[in-house]
């Protein structure tokens, strides 16, 4: 049986995109006969996510950036003997994200024992519109080049993030495109009534459904501004904001600057049973990234509930939503024109169930686990 390496900077019970992918792949990866062997930060609390077939390692690192929504591990020295202790066991190394220490400790392991590195890259350039650009920048020159260069294969999830590494100098001969997937059987159309009686949601309003970590000008700045435009007509429309994050306070503060409190819930941290249930709560979901997106594994997890969507028009998004047909697009950055097709959906009481069926009939097709695993697979083929 081969044994991956699988190096993530995060994986579960620590959540994000880059987590859920890994997992999902990791765990469909061993049903089909891979050992899995995950190199990843040790984080406080649990410290495991038991699954038959995958080992988690843990190295200790600095998280000094994370407090102000950077999810960033800085590896100390006694890493590199954890590294070693994985990698020289193993088949083949896969890393996830380019600009990150692990990965680059990983390339450079993977090449001393001759094993053969792989890289997934999930997002596109992230703009803080702040000082930390200067950083993200560096970091692309600097960590990211050098991971980018010492890949056999860069696997990108978006044509758009592609267009990002090839900036950056990735060799197009061994770069391709794997669309991130979901689980059908898990994100479906359910019913809407139970399912908000289940959450303790209203029946008798409109809600609209975000699932975001709590970056203020990751795009939920537009978002809150959007929503007293949008209650001028629609004044029982209640936005529901699902996750937490560093930025509660400002967000807190800003609703309370516009008089919205009635109109907009922040549920906090959402566990993923209950993810399915929220979608199918909502009469309409939200992604207003700002920037950085790949491919929004929220975004085809709604989509897969059968929600019509809107989303901004950022990273490989447009990739995904077909205008009018399967989801909404608006440019990011801008309150007027996310109220204005917010508005559309809630007073064309038949355009959000036509695009929502859409919806989920594009992801059945195009966005499943299966189909990732299947090109994923044949990837790894090649160095095995």
């Amino acid at each position: 049986m081969p044994r991956i390496c699988l190096v993530t900077h995060f994986f579960p019970p620590h959540m994000g995109g880059i987590e859920k992918v890994s997992y999902e792949q990791s765990k469909r990866l061993t049903k089909s006969g891979y050992k899995i062997d995950v190199l990843t930060s040790k984080i406080k609390g649990r410290n495991e996510y038991p699954l038959k077939g995958i080992r988690v390692f843990h190295y200790s690192p600095l998280n000094l950036a994370e407090r102000i929504g950077v999810p960033y591990p800085i590896l100390s020295i006694e890493a590199y003997r954890a590294f070693t202790e994985v990698i020289r066991k193993c088949d083949l190394v896969h890393a996830h994200g380019h600009v990150y220490m692990p990965s680059f400790l990983a390339g450079k392991v993977a090449k001393k024992y001759k094993k053969p590195f792989i890289l997934t890259q999930h997002n596109t350039f992230i703009d803080y519109q702040s000082v930390l650009n200067i950083l993200e920048h560096l970091n692309d020159l600097t960590i990211g080049k050098a991971v980018l260069k010492g890949a056999d294969r860069v696997i990108t999830v978006s044509k758009k993030t592609m267009e990002y590494v090839r900036k950056l100098g990735a060799d197009m001969s061994k770069t391709s495109v794997i669309y991130n997937g979901v689980d059908i059987d898990t994100f479906h159309p359910e019913n809407k009534s139970e399912s908000r009686k289940k959450l303790g949601l209203p029946t008798n309003r409109k809600i609209i459904l975000s699932v975001r970590r709590l970056v203020y000008k990751n795009g939920l700045d537009t978002l809150i501004e959007s929503v007293p435009l949008v209650t001028r007509n629609h004044p029982d429309t209640l936005f529901v904001v699902a996750g937490k994050g560093p930025s509660k306070k400002l967000i807190e503060d800003r609703i309370k600057e516009l008089g919205i409190k009635d109109n907009i819930k922040l549920t906090g941290f959402v566990p993923d049973k209950l993810l399915p249930v929220y979608y199918d709560a909502a009469n309409c979901f939200v992604l207003p990234s700002a920037s950085g997106e790949g491919l929004p594994l929220v975004l085809l997890e709604a989509m897969a509930c059968g929600v019509p969507v809107i989303a901004t028009t950022v990273g490989g998004t447009p990739e995904i939503i077909k205008h009018m047909k399967n989801g909404v697009l608006v440019p990011p950055r801008n309150p007027e024109a996310m109220a204005k097709a917010v508005s559309k959906l809630l007073s064309e009481e038949r355009l959000g169930p036509a695009i929502g069926e859409e919806s989920r009939r594009n992801v059945e097709d195009r966005f499943t686990w299966e189909k990732n695993l299947c090109q994923l697979q044949s990837i790894y083929s090649e160095f095995l």
